[in-house]
């Protein structure tokens, strides 16, 4: 069976309510004014006060006659002067008792400016203050977003892997993460848009709110962070706040991922849990196996190579967690009798097993149980352990029969899921083959795509995805495997296969070419990027789909179409 049986989410009773935001009492604008505040004053005081005595000392005109400042005046020279400028002594010479209130008023100014200067420094790079800005620069950000897009919570391993994908697949995503180290490391990132972020407690809806939850381009929301508890929180303020947003979380315990089951998550990646399926299926289906993992994996990996059916027999599991026990289960629930050791006591002894597993919280540790197994058993099957895909290198040389690595597999199912809606579905679907069923069908796709992993895209027959096809069947009809021939020649098709067909919500897996498409109708397909390119002419373009349909050639423009009605009227004439 699959790894997880396609449940809808449940009708909690709730209630419209808005998606709220953090208080703005971080704003800016608040701290400036406040923190300013002194320094703000003591300028006024020192340009009211300098004013005020220029105005009120007496000075003397050009012609010798006694003449006061006016206030603008005043306030002009005073200006000038305390920026250091100086435009000389307007509109008159200064008195010698002008001139010493002048050489009071500098000395003060410059007092006051330095206050103001070293206050506004402070403030610059005060953390508060350097936040507020930032977070006011993200919000601004995300509100400019007019293209769908994912809200990712989290930006450690997963999260990390997660936007790489998406930023390669062209995909629109905003980061939250619990840090500022892991916002500063996505604006070092190697990608090639810039993807906002903000450092918050995701587990705050109103940190959500900011980060664009309650946009109407929002299409769903990824929690992959390693706390179980703040993942279980966005499950249900998106269940809540936004029940129409699909949700995917990462759990790591199995109580956790009954209660995000239980609150309406969409998807809840377990890879404790999941990975036991995973190693069952090469167990008992390694075509099955190959197969999925294949359809599962980044854009332009490799097709695995060809495995055998493991023989049954003893299993030993050496692991000091949870995993141990999970695994434990899957074993046994297939048949395959095991026992569990401790990776402390030392490298267990393997000599007469069918398969170990090294699966200790130590990577380094793992590795050496594994090769000690190696040395004292050759045939037996070997699964390795390790957190982190930094010692790839190293697991490539060494060659185990299989790797788990718990961030690497939640990031792989969630990306099935939320890149391409419905594909999921198809992979259930593929899931379930038989051995032998899955390998032809396998063979089926590799023949049309190559032997890379493919893309997925999805498209419904309508005027918003396939405007062409929908004016098209409005008096006529056209066959799937129609839209998926060439442009510029109808008698070879793309490098892309419908793999999936939804019609009045009944799924028609691998549907055959000949089939007559309808308005409403969902196509899932999988492909090259560039045969996916090539089918937009004949989603979009008339001429191009009625080439396609009927074989003949169509002028592209109105003015060549009217001239060919035309001809055609006095031939019929």
């Amino acid at each position: 069976m699959s790894p997880e049986s396609h449940q809808r989410r449940p009708a909690l009773r709730r209630r419209d309510v808005e998606v709220p935001r953090v208080a703005p009492s971080t704003d800016a604008l608040f701290l400036v004014l406040r923190r300013m505040r002194a320094p703000l004053v003591v300028i006024v005081v020192v340009f009211t006060v300098s004013v005020a005595g220029l105005c009120l000392i007496p000075g003397v005109d050009e012609q010798g006659l006694p003449a006061r400042m006016s206030v603008f005046d005043a306030f002009y020279f005073m200006a000038y002067t305390a920026t250091t400028i100086g435009f000389g002594e307007v509109p008159y010479p200064l008195t010698r008792e002008q001139r010493m209130w002048v050489i009071a008023c500098i000395f003060a100014s410059v007092i006051g400016w330095a206050y103001a200067i070293g206050s506004l420094l402070a403030l610059v790079q005060d953390r508060a203050f350097r936040g507020a800005i930032a977070r006011q620069a993200f919000v601004r950000r995300v509100r400019r977003l007019r293209r769908p897009f994912l809200i990712l919570v989290g930006y450690g391993q997963m999260g990390r892997a997660v936007a790489e994908t998406l930023d390669a697949l062209g995909r629109s995503c905003v980061v939250v993460a619990s840090s500022q180290e892991s916002i500063d490391a996505l604006a070092g990132a190697q990608l090639s848009s810039d993807i906002p972020g903000l450092a918050g407690d995701a587990s705050d809806p109103g940190i959500l709110g900011l980060a664009g939850l309650g946009s109407r381009y929002c299409t769903g929301v990824l929690a992959l962070t390693d706390d179980d508890a703040a993942n279980l929180s966005i499950v249900m303020a998106v269940t809540l706040l936004r029940p129409d947003v699909q949700v995917i979380a990462h759990a790591n315990r199995a109580e956790t991922d009954k209660a995000m089951r239980e609150f309406g998550a969409d998807s809840v990646v377990n890879p404790f849990e999941r990975y036991g399926n995973y190693l069952v299926t090469r167990l008992r289906r390694p075509s099955t196996h190959r197969l999925v993992t294949w359809l599962t994996a980044a854009p332009g990996d490799p097709v695995g190579p060809v495995a055998e059916p493991c023989p049954d027999g003893h299993w030993i599991i050496a692991a000091d967690d949870h995993f141990g026990e999970e695994i434990a289960a899957d074993l046994e629930d297939a048949g395959l009798p095991c026992s569990r050791v401790w990776p402390v006591d030392g490298a267990p002894d393997v000599s007469g097993a069918a398969g170990f597993i090294a699966a200790g919280l130590d990577d380094a540790e793992n590795l050496a149980m594994a090769g000690h197994a190696r040395l004292s058993n050759p045939d037996a099957f070997l699964v390795v352990r390790q957190k982190t895909r930094r010692n790839d290198a190293l697991l490539r040389a060494f060659e185990p029969d299989s790797v788990f690595v718990a961030a690497h597999l939640s990031v792989q199912e969630a990306l099935a899921r939320v890149i391409t809606p419905d594909f999921w579905d198809f992979v259930q679907y593929a899931w379930d083959l038989s051995d032998a069923d899955g390998a032809a069908l396998l063979d089926r796709i590799v023949r049309v795509v190559g032997t890379e992993s493919p893309d997925s895209r999805r498209f419904v027959i309508g005027e918003a995805d396939t405007p062409a096809v929908a004016r098209w069947l409005r008096t006529r009809e056209a066959a799937l495997g129609d839209l998926f021939r060439y442009a510029d020649d109808r008698d070879g098709y793309i490098q892309a296969l419908p793999v999936l067909l939804i019609r009045d919500g009944q799924p028609r897996y691998m549907p055959e070419f000949a089939k007559p498409v309808r308005p409403g109708d969902v196509v899932v397909a999988v492909g090259r990027p560039r045969a996916f390119h090539t089918m937009v002419d004949a989603l979009h373009y008339d001429h191009t789909l009625e080439y396609l349909v009927t074989g003949a050639s169509v002028p592209a423009t109105w003015v060549w179409r009217l001239l060919r009605r035309r001809a055609r009227s006095r031939t019929e004439a």
